[in-house]
């Protein structure tokens, strides 16, 4: 495929029960996944080592780099089992206690000891915001509140506690089994949940660091506190991820869209790739075709700059997995190219560092000469990043000697890798592969950042321009 084909907007897909197979996986790469989640909310250990192992078989089969996300669950609060189903009125005082038996006790049970945590006046939601409560007290362990609205309410289903500060408590005992699991094995990203301040992304990182782990860090924005500490969130972590399902729950659904603008502005201005999640194309679980309010969704975040749009359900446990997927690449593609370039941020008066001036030069500069593409050297994915923080209109082509940094690259906006031995003439020497692949054409303009010293993190310190 000529570079000036490929499509910036990254996608990723999470594997489930209608995508756990080989041929599925492979299909779904080849229709345009960049990403594949692992959602650890389900699942056992046995079934994520057939997927990765079948992940990195076809992406080296299909010779395309691919980033495999650890979801982690986190402290999501759930009821517990009752039989049958609990009629909900309005005014009605409903009791809540941690692994009660709800015929003998008449206490709602919950799967976490919510006394602990709570305060009166706080809310406390139901069913993923379809019941309303508000705490008016907690006693003896058992948590009393009141219905705002009526409803009906059935085993199992999701508890969200908008006000509720869970100190730091985030990484469950669970979460820390699975974090040493994934330490193990072949994972790019690990993904955190319910995030509420930066210090949350720093005691992710010290356990990741203390296992020996190499995996980056993805912060997901879901709470009502993490909308409110945006910026901080954003500089401690690797990768932003917009979890709007909790988010609109937690905070209120008319504040989702400009909390998402936000985010990715921000994530723009510190150079920290963001994702676009739930319900994109939720219709295509059960229908060949996405509504017209979905495609608008998917264009959105295009036009906005998001370097990754996130298919959830579509591709987990939907009837039309590989068809979502090519829909979406369909939408980000025309976006693309009846969009020039995305919503930009305003750098002038952010004090740029030298790792920071360079890419912004190599931009300036390829975007005076109509360069076809610009060629990043890197060693640690920073000179590549820094460039697509500009979102840019034409490719960054990634040329580093680390696997691991090229899957990583996979979701970043713009952004295609290759891996190729520290060379001084490792740019130079993968232009001219590109050229004979027809990738690149004679006459293209190359804006290529280089380093004196291949192979070292921070050495990137020279620009080039070429004619093919």
């Amino acid at each position: 495929m000529a570079a000036r084909d490929f499509k910036r907007t990254k996608i990723i897909a999470t594997i489930g029960p209608s995508t756990n197979t080989y041929q599925a996986i492979n299909e779904m790469i080849e229709a345009g996944a960049n990403g594949l989640r692992l959602n650890f909310s389900h699942g056992d250990h046995e079934e994520r080592d057939d997927q990765i192992k079948w992940i990195r078989q076809a992406s080296k089969a299909l010779s395309k780099p691919v980033a495999i996300i650890q979801d982690l669950q986190g402290p999501k609060i759930r009821v517990g089992d009752f039989d049958g189903i609990i009629n909900i009125a309005k005014n009605q005082s409903l009791a809540f206690a941690y692994k009660s038996d709800y015929q003998k006790s008449g206490h709602i049970p919950v799967q976490y000891d919510l006394s602990q945590k709570v305060a009166r006046g706080q809310k406390l939601y139901l069913y993923d915001g379809k019941i309303k409560t508000t705490i008016t007290s907690v006693d003896g362990g058992v948590v009393h509140a009141k219905a705002e609205n009526s409803g009906v309410l059935v085993k199992r289903k999701g508890v969200n506690l908008p006000d509720t500060d869970f100190g730091g408590d985030i990484i469950t005992k669970k979460d820390k089994a699975d974090i040493a699991y994934g330490s193990t094995k072949d994972i790019d990203y690990v993904a955190l949940s319910f995030v509420q301040t930066a210090e949350d992304i720093r005691k992710l990182r010290r356990l990741l660091r203390n296992l020996g782990s190499d995996a980056k860090v993805i912060a997901k924005i879901e709470t009502k506190k993490a909308a409110e500490n945006l910026e901080e969130i954003i500089t401690e972590t690797d990768v932003v991820m917009i979890a709007r399902g909790d988010l609109a729950i937690e905070t209120s659904p008319e504040s989702v869209p400009i909390t998402q603008r936000k985010i990715i502005e921000i994530a723009k201005k510190f150079a920290r790739p963001s994702i676009v999640a739930t319900h994109l194309l939720a219709s295509m679980t059960d229908q060949p075709e996405p509504t017209r309010a979905e495609v608008s969704d998917v264009a959105t975040a295009v036009i906005l700059g998001a370097d990754s749009v996130m298919l959830s359900d579509e591709t987990a446990a939907g009837q039309y997995p590989v068809e979502s997927i090519s829909v979406m690449k369909r939408v980000v593609n025309y976006t693309e190219k009846n969009t020039p370039e995305p919503i930009m941020t305003d750098f002038a008066h952010v004090k740029s560092t030298k790792s920071q001036a360079i890419p912004r030069a190599v931009i300036a500069l390829a975007r005076e000469m109509g360069a076809a593409a610009v060629v990043a050297e890197t060693k640690s994915g920073a000179t590549a990043i820094q460039v697509s923080s500009n979102r840019p209109s034409f490719p960054i082509i990634a040329v580093t000697s680390s696997q691991r940094i090229a899957q990583q690259l996979a979701i970043v906006y713009g952004t295609k890798s290759f891996v190729r031995p520290d060379d001084k003439l490792q740019a130079a020497k993968l232009t001219n592969w590109l050229k004979n692949n027809q990738v690149l054409a004679k006459g293209d303009i190359i804006i290529s950042a280089t380093g004196r010293h291949p192979g070292v993190v921070g050495s990137t310190d020279t620009i080039k321009v070429r004619v093919l």
